[in-house]
């Protein structure tokens, strides 16, 4: 057929492509409106989907042009969006990836399948990426007006080229490997979140023009960013745009035809099968899981605009990847290079600083308190970081000193870099003293710090359990015995955050610490369970996961939906980071049905859905997003009257009650309980840093709309004694 031909035959089929169009833009439409309805439906939010949501308000901390925040602050929000996005794809995106190339069914809490699921989770997150990549195009204006400029090579001067190239022949070109992928060489393994340049290149043999590909993967041990100073100005020059003016020197004789940037997210979610031999194959099994995070399956290509097609095709057919896995960016490719930025010397006193810290309330306005003494008589309510996490550190450097200590047993989250806890404890060791350790392993993304500084420990001769089978130990305690006299007392810490000194300027938490032996004995008892194989009967003031930890608040909150059918004073507030346990939800929309007031305070993703009729009219829930990260855990039962008020590690999540080791400590001592009071009580006043959950699982920003600003990373630094005494929530 001429062309003349086919142009008439096509022209004949015409209406049916308009139709055939028609229609699937019509299915396209109803496919849509099938999922939104399917998604209202559901009595619960989409684990994943609020996880978006919540990470809109931490971009809200960047883009707020309300909150009284200089660039480097707001470019500080924008890179926690980017680490905290990151992880979403490795561990969120990466589980249900397990699913899906695993032919697994799974149906998400939004209602939907795991494949209509992936489509809407990726179109919701490619749209949170276009608008990050919005707020960087902002910022760097702001950024430029400080004369600080990310610029690349076609705008830098001669002296400035010259300076680039030396950088490039002495310092990154020896680094540099080109890595060919053709019919001769197979796939190379690329790496996880580092920047990658795709090379096309032409290469003539006899008649023949073959096409081929290649990698040049970013060292990663290299600075993004090469400093340039011009005139009181820095100019801050992408190392890829360095390696991308050179390349020609890893590519000779033959025609590049593109070079294009990307960086990938891979599969980073595994779960630790239960060891035999716990001192030997656990950690083996640890470092071997390690390794899949490099090899894991795609789950995630950031790309510049314009990007060789011939290459994405090869990609997308290698990784089993779409579209939707596809994201453009026309600004900066890893937006998590910021934080170099931001810690250059330079813009150091750029950041603001916390305030100092002030007294605990219940210290009495005592400074520089001997613990060992003030503890016999007092217990202790510690409110990070407004107070200071110095006063544990101490106690623990003490001990390791004090020949009185016997023994120290602690569990161990999360530790500082160069931390003095780990050091203590090390001393205490080398002094003769027994040291017990539980060291959590799988504490995501701090497992290999954790088996080293373990490891340091174990060599001084401590006793170091290196996690329990399946369970993460999530729960932070701390127990110190002491010889005194003819007695011996036990010195208890209990807390919801870890026994971190740097994050603990950073995350607000509660600690309680006290002798009373009560709490000794159910913390000395659950020491025994998780060490040894105790099953002690029941707990006087703690409550366990994951033993009955999700029945025990159960019955918490049916105590208060009975109360409020009986006509009695009743009322439940807990703050949490996160929401998700639907046979605890569904508890709670029982009490809010029978009149109980809710009022939630979860800072992270809530799967309940507050104030829909007839199911949850009575919940209110908020989140905080501000200066500080809210970590604390405070839960609140008004039990007619007598509050029931429990701190603690644990959040209302499936993991929390079944996979990991968690405690709830409750506060009995009235003036510690009236601060955790207040501290919930402080945290519903808040109009600045405060988002309401509407029922659809949007939140609206709560602004002080004419009444004085309550901002609660601000009041905790002003509180004094009298503000508490007479705190009431109902």
């Amino acid at each position: 057929m001429n062309l003349n031909a086919q142009s008439e035959g096509l022209g004949i089929l015409q209406p049916f492509f308009r139709f055939f169009k028609l229609k699937t833009n019509e299915l396209i439409m109803l496919v849509k409106e099938k999922t939104t309805n399917i998604i209202s439906e559901s009595k619960y939010i989409s684990r994943d989907l609020s996880w978006v949501k919540f990470n809109y308000r931490v971009l809200d901390q960047a883009t707020d042009e309300s909150l009284d925040r200089n660039v480097f602050e707001r470019l500080k929000f924008l890179a926690i969006t980017a680490s905290n996005l990151d992880e979403f794809f490795e561990i969120r995106l990466g589980s249900l990836y397990n699913y899906l190339d695993y032919g697994k069914e799974r149906i998400d809490y939004s209602g939907l399948r795991e494949k209509q699921f992936r489509i809407k989770l990726l179109q919701e997150v490619q749209s949170f990426y276009k608008d990050q990549t919005s707020c960087l195009k902002k910022l760097k204006k702001e950024f430029q007006e400080k004369g600080l400029i990310i610029e690349g090579v076609d705008h830098l001067t001669g002296d400035e080229l010259g300076k680039v190239e030396e950088y490039f022949t002495k310092i990154v070109y020896p680094m540099l490997t080109p890595m060919m992928y053709d019919s001769y060489h197979s796939f190379p393994i690329l790496m996880n979140k580092i920047l990658i340049l795709g090379v096309v290149t032409h290469h003539r043999e006899g008649n023949k023009d073959h096409r081929r590909l290649s990698f040049v993967q970013i060292p990663q041990n290299l600075p993004r960013f090469f400093e340039i100073p011009r005139g009181g100005k820095s100019i801050f020059v992408p190392i890829e745009e360095i390696v991308r003016s050179q390349v020609e020197k890893l590519f000779r004789n033959v025609e590049i035809e593109s070079v294009s940037l990307f960086r990938i997210i891979r599969n980073g979610d595994f779960s630790i099968e239960e060891s035999d031999d716990i001192e030997a194959k656990y950690i083996d099994e640890i470092k071997r899981k390690l390794k899949t995070r490099r090899t894991g399956r795609v789950v995630r290509v950031e790309v510049e605009p314009g990007y060789s097609t011939y290459m994405m095709k090869i990609l997308k057919e290698r990784w089993l990847i779409d579209e939707y896995n596809i994201f453009e960016n026309d600004q900066l490719i890893d937006f998590t290079s910021i934080w170099q930025l931001l810690r250059n010397p330079e813009f150091k006193d750029q950041m603001p600083q916390p305030p100092a810290h002030v007294l605990p309330i219940s210290a009495n306005g005592e400074e520089n308190i001997n613990l060992f003494e003030f503890l016999k008589h007092n217990d202790l309510l510690l409110h990070h970081p407004y107070n200071s996490m110095g006063s544990v550190v101490d106690l623990i450097e003490k001990a390791a000193e004090d020949p009185y200590v016997l023994a120290i047993k602690m569990t161990i989250y999360r530790l500082a870099k160069n931390s003095r806890i780990s050091n203590a404890l090390l001393r205490a060791a080398e002094n003769g003293k027994n040291v017990s350790v539980l060291f959590e392993v799988k504490a995501r993304f701090d497992e290999e710090n954790n088996i080293k500084e373990a490891q340091r420990l174990q060599r001084a001769g401590c006793f170091v359990i290196y996690g329990i089978g399946n369970y993460k130990t999530h729960t932070k305690l701390l127990l110190i015995i002491r010889k005194e006299d003819d007695e011996v007392t036990s010195y208890v810490h209990l807390s919801s955050g870890n026994y971190n000194e740097d994050t603990a300027r950073l995350y607000t938490d509660l600690g309680l610490l006290t002798t009373k032996q009560v709490y000794a004995h159910d913390v000395s008892e659950f020491f025994n369970v998780i060490t040894g194989h105790s099953f002690p009967d029941t707990y006087k003031k703690l409550i366990t996961a994951p033993g009955d930890m999700r029945k025990q608040l159960i019955e918490l909150i049916d105590a208060e939906a009975a109360n409020a059918k009986n006509g009695l004073p009743s009322g439940i507030i807990i703050k949490i980071n996160s929401l998700q346990d639907n046979e605890t939800i569904d508890a709670l929309y029982r009490a809010s049905q029978a009149g109980v007031t809710i009022k939630l305070i979860v800072r992270g993703m809530c799967c309940l859905r507050p104030k829909r009729h007839g199911l949850s009219d009575n919940i209110y829930v908020k989140s905080i997003v501000g200066n500080f990260l809210e970590h604390a855990r405070v839960y609140y039962f008004h039990n007619a009257g007598n509050p029931k008020v429990y701190g603690g590690s644990a959040d209302i999540m499936v993991r929390s009650f079944e996979r990991r080791i968690e405690a709830l400590f409750l506060i009995v001592e009235p003036l510690l309980k009236q601060e955790a009071i207040t501290v919930l009580d402080y945290n519903l006043r808040d109009n600045v840093n405060s988002y309401e959950m509407m029922e659809d699982g949007s939140y609206i920003k709560i602004h002080p709309d004419g009444y004085p600003s309550f901002n609660v990373h601000e009041e905790f630094y002003k509180i004094k004694k009298e503000d508490i005494l007479d705190k009431r929530l109902f």
